[in-house]
């Protein structure tokens, strides 16, 4: 009788677009940050059990991750057709069993503890010894699959490079392709929220108020000075992006977001957000001393708001009201023009007013749509279990999970 047909299963960047791991220390940064001093010493023991520490100190949701839904398809049909489909995986098992769980298409799942990482030559061979050379099809994704490839009936591309292509059909049959999503300038922009840069236009205020806008000199130094912002100020969206991804996903026009739909790598966030806010702060110090100082209070302030003060009703309003009023003071102290007390005052009210606006407008619109909402069946089941109201909109609101506003 002839055996059935295995397909194994990478999940990092194959089955998920996202790399769970990677998702996981943030998780861990954002929640428990006292714990980031243990990692060289869980590294030290090893990668797997680097994995299965983070892993136990963190609560993946993997029903929310962003999933290859071609290949899911194409995976149940073979399920369908007889085949045996197992989840073979670097991840930790914890992870892997519970994305296992969630998508109800895996016959085994082999996975990561912390004794050994299943990777390259790891999973070839524990491939190999369960399933024999050659009896079996993988799919996969990198370069650390081609060792498994090589061992491989069929290799099955998905969401590779050309590189990684070219370097696959070398040592395995290629049966199908799934080909990656291509990341576009539109997804570099959307990244940086290139469109809320006209926010630091409010630098220019006080040369326009003090009827100094034909003074070439200030207009250059503003110019720098809206560079160095919008710099900073990309480098907030990116890291509240990268903490934000869970509650992004809850919500039916965030979850688009290049990171949390995976368009772009996490990683390419990690690298990119300390590069902008290093490159925003040698700009403003070129600048001058008063607006560097009042640039480093943006920074802490956009911090503090992004991981507390947005939780908080009222608050979180006040907050932003004192963030565009800063951009005007800084617009001064780069040109060492002097904020009038009305200047001033009417900044501060005209910002908090449309502060409130914009949060009634959220909260109006989630009310609006709230019933037939997928935020709020995954929300209410997941997290509240309370009913759909208004003040239940609100309470969620106040924890930041639906509703936020652009600094």
């Amino acid at each position: 009788m002839k055996s059935k047909k295995v397909i194994i299963v990478d999940l990092d960047g194959t089955l998920s677009l996202t790399d769970t791991f990677h998702e996981s220390l943030l998780l861990l940064v954002r929640n428990k940050p006292f714990l980031l001093f243990m990692i060289p010493f869980w590294l030290s023991s090893g990668r797997a059990k680097l994995k299965a520490n983070v892993a136990e100190q963190t609560n993946l949701d993997v029903t929310l991750l962003p999933y290859n839904e071609a290949l899911i398809d194409w995976l149940k049909d073979k399920k369908n057709n007889g085949e045996q489909i197992v989840l073979c995986t670097g991840a930790n098992e914890k992870i892997a069993r519970a994305v296992a769980d969630h998508l109800q298409i895996f016959g085994d799942v082999i996975a990561s503890n912390e004794k050994i990482n299943i990777k390259g030559d790891n999973k070839r061979q524990l491939l190999d010894e369960r399933f024999g050379e050659k009896g079996y099809d993988y799919v996969g994704n990198s370069n650390d699959d081609l060792k498994v490839w090589t061992g491989s009936s069929n290799a099955i591309i998905v969401n590779a490079s050309s590189t990684v292509l070219s370097q696959a059909s070398k040592v395995a049959k290629v049966s199908k392709i799934f080909p990656p999503h291509s990341i576009t300038i539109s997804d570099w922009f959307r990244t940086l929220r290139v469109y809320q840069w006209l926010k630091n236009i409010l630098l220019f205020v006080p040369l326009l108020a003090s009827h100094q806008f034909d003074n070439i000199q200030s207009f250059s130094t503003l110019i720098f000075a809206f560079i160095s912002f919008s710099l900073c100020a990309s480098f907030v969206y990116i890291t509240n992006d990268l903490f934000d991804l869970e509650s992004d996903r809850y919500h039916p026009k965030k979850r688009d977001r290049p990171f949390a739909s995976a368009k772009l790598p996490i990683m390419a966030g990690v690298i990119l957000a300390p590069l902008l806010v290093f490159l925003s702060l040698i700009l403003g110090w070129t600048i001058g001393i008063e607006f560097f100082v009042l640039l480093i209070l943006y920074i802490v302030v956009t911090i503090i708001y992004s991981f507390l003060i947005k939780k908080i009703i009222i608050l979180d309003c006040l907050t932003l009201s004192a963030l565009f009023t800063l951009r005007i003071f800084a617009g001064a102290a780069a040109t060492s023009i002097v904020v009038s007390f009305w200047l001033f005052v009417f900044s501060i009210f005209l910002f908090l007013s449309l502060a409130f606006v914009k949060r009634y407008a959220e909260i109006h619109t989630q009310k609006k749509n709230w019933k037939n909402s997928f935020a709020r069946q995954r929300l209410f089941s997941n997290r509240c279990a309370v009913n759909t109201n208004f003040r239940n909109c609100v309470r969620l609101y106040s924890y930041g999970g639906v509703c936020s506003l652009s600094k």
